[in-house]
């Protein structure tokens, strides 16, 4: 573009064009900053400190960043970039920083959880070790899949199947049977795929609620030492507290995330069951890091969709009380206007 050499002595200034980085220890009259959602907390300081005279910012919101801004196209927004901007945190914690980041880190659910399954496939591998011996595979067999890979995959779907109150002892030699197992590269695999087929729920059969910790963990009993028992419910408990401690805090603050699970009943018993579906989603948040305004974030293992699916039946069921309980609290002010129009002379 040519313009009027009278209108750029007038109305023109010459701008550069430079790097967050490079621009510290520079002051000029006006900054304008371009931010998208990788941008980290630093470097956004930097670069909106850089004006004396003003600072503006230029949000980009055609390439927003999952990790920290919804991916939704309804929800991305400067407010929800600049605010995934400012948890990304670019530079090295100092020492005091990482103990407190360290001290929460012990704490969380992703930890608590970890400890849970580790110390339960511990308790119950002779358990299933045995199991396997009886399901109907030949010793060679037998050896083959506590040799594998698969093996503790296995002993996991076994215990997830026993959490939704199958029979396992019964279940695993009717799936052995099922169809042979001699050209078989992978006996476990093949095992683990015929268990989460059979276990899978049917339309219609309504089984008793799994048992899950947090609605999330699937339980890990039966026989076991009294030691290995004591450490799983010391888990499970830290577990529930702290789920129920974020789930607190999310309602005081008025997480937006909530806004999915509903308004927070007023009845107290009302408010309790709605509370445990809270917990839940609030418990899966913590163990997988999800922040930003998207409740479930984007699962990307098979464990992680697996929770995912739990979380979203407790999102509904949590929504489903709390619009119950608005349609009835809305019934009762109805049926009570009458009686305060009477006694209001109207």
């Amino acid at each position: 573009m040519t313009l009027p050499a009278a209108y750029v002595a007038e109305h023109v200034d010459l701008g550069y064009a430079v790097t967050a980085h490079r621009a510290q220890g520079m002051t000029v009259d006006t900054s304008h900053v371009v931010v998208t959602g990788s941008t980290t907390r630093e470097n956004f300081y930097v670069s909106m400190t850089r004006g004396r005279d003003s600072n503006i910012a230029y949000v980009a919101l055609d390439k927003p960043d999952e990790g920290h801004a919804p991916p939704e196209p309804d929800e991305v927004n400067a407010h929800t970039v600049l605010y995934g901007v400012l948890q990304h945190i670019g530079g090295e914690l100092s020492a005091h920083q990482m103990i407190v980041a360290e001290q929460g880190r012990c704490a969380s659910i992703a930890q608590l959880a970890a400890e849970y399954e580790t110390i339960g496939a511990v308790a119950q591998r002779d358990r299933w070790v045995a199991a396997i011996r009886r399901s109907g595979l030949t010793d060679a067999q037998v050896e083959q899949v506590l040799a594998s890979e698969s093996f503790g995959p296995l002993t996991a779907e076994l215990r997830r199947a026993e959490a939704n109150h199958h029979d396992v002892d019964r279940l695993l030699p009717a799936l052995v049977a099922r169809r042979s197992l001699d050209d078989a590269e992978d006996i476990g695999a093949v095992l683990i795929s015929r268990l989460q087929k059979a276990t899978q729920p049917k339309r219609g059969n309504r089984r008793p609620s799994p048992k899950l910790v947090v609605g999330l963990i699937p339980v890990a009993d039966g026989p076991m030492s009294e030691e290995m028992a004591t450490a799983l419910t010391e888990r499970a408990d830290q577990v529930e507290a702290r789920a129920l401690t974020l789930a607190g805090s999310a309602i005081e603050e008025r997480a937006p995330w909530l806004k999915r699970l509903g308004r927070a009943p007023v009845t107290a018993e009302v408010r309790r069951r709605w509370l445990h579906e809270v917990r839940a989603v609030a418990a899966y948040r913590d163990r997988y890091g999800v922040e930003g305004h998207r409740v479930l974030g984007e699962p990307r293992t098979d464990a992680q969709k697996l929770d995912a699916a739990r979380a979203e039946l407790a999102i509904r069921r949590a929504r489903a009380i709390a619009d119950d309980a608005a349609t009835t609290q809305e019934a009762r002010s109805v049926a009570l206007e009458p009686q305060r129009r009477s006694a209001l002379g109207g």
